[in-house]
């Protein structure tokens, strides 16, 4: 199969709207989603928000997102963040794939993404358009269908490129704050439990 030819100035949308959220951090919570009682600060984890390919290089971008402690029902639960729940990597390049899916088989995604410079394999773009499945804003742009919050994204880096550091705000506006019906994490853990489950999640990142 011939590699899908892609333009330049797409590529770049998409590369630029991504690379805009690299090293934001997002560190509010109005309120516990489970019982809308008050949140205290937990602590701040790192997570990988995408993967593009650089000058036949890839590069990691991630976030900091700041974790809550209900003092009501005792959960723990993540700052509003730019992530579907359930999911573990930013969703505008889950958006990507659902777009992209409406004019095309669902392997062949994965084919147009690396032809864009973003790093997804197959079978996480079959999964993410079988378990994610929803109606997004869309446009078309160069005849390709690319989702508003990759568009949206990309324009923010006209204020980054002027020195004025992209908020964890307008990036959630931007991706249509797709983690409003997230459910909390977990009950917190006992400290020596936590201080091995961080190095293992640290470990496991190393090598993504």
């Amino acid at each position: 199969m011939k590699p899908p030819r892609i333009l330049p100035m797409l590529s770049t949308v998409v590369q630029t709207g991504l690379v805009a959220v690299d090293n934001v951090r997002f560190g509010e919570l109005g309120a516990c989603p489970v019982c809308q009682g008050p949140v205290s600060g937990y602590d701040t984890k790192k997570k990988v928000f995408a993967i593009i390919r650089e000058d036949d290089e890839e590069r990691t971008i991630r976030v900091s997102v700041k974790r809550f402690f209900c003092r009501s029902c005792d959960h723990i639960i993540n700052a509003d963040e730019p992530f579907y729940p359930g999911t573990r990597i930013g969703s505008p390049v889950i958006d990507l794939c659902l777009s992209l899916a409406t004019t095309m088989p669902v392997n062949r995604t994965a084919t147009y993404l690396d032809a864009m410079g973003v790093v997804v394999d197959r079978t996480s773009c079959r999964l993410y358009v079988r378990e994610h499945a929803r109606a997004i804003p869309m446009t078309d742009l160069f005849g390709i269908k690319i989702p508003m919050s990759v568009v949206s994204l990309s324009a923010l880096t006209a204020r980054a490129g002027q020195h004025s550091p992209v908020s964890g705000a307008e990036v959630l506006a931007a991706c249509g704050f797709p983690s409003a019906d997230r459910a909390a994490l977990h009950l917190p853990l006992p400290a020596h439990q936590r201080q091995e489950r961080d190095a293992e999640e640290e470990k496991k990142e190393r090598h993504l």
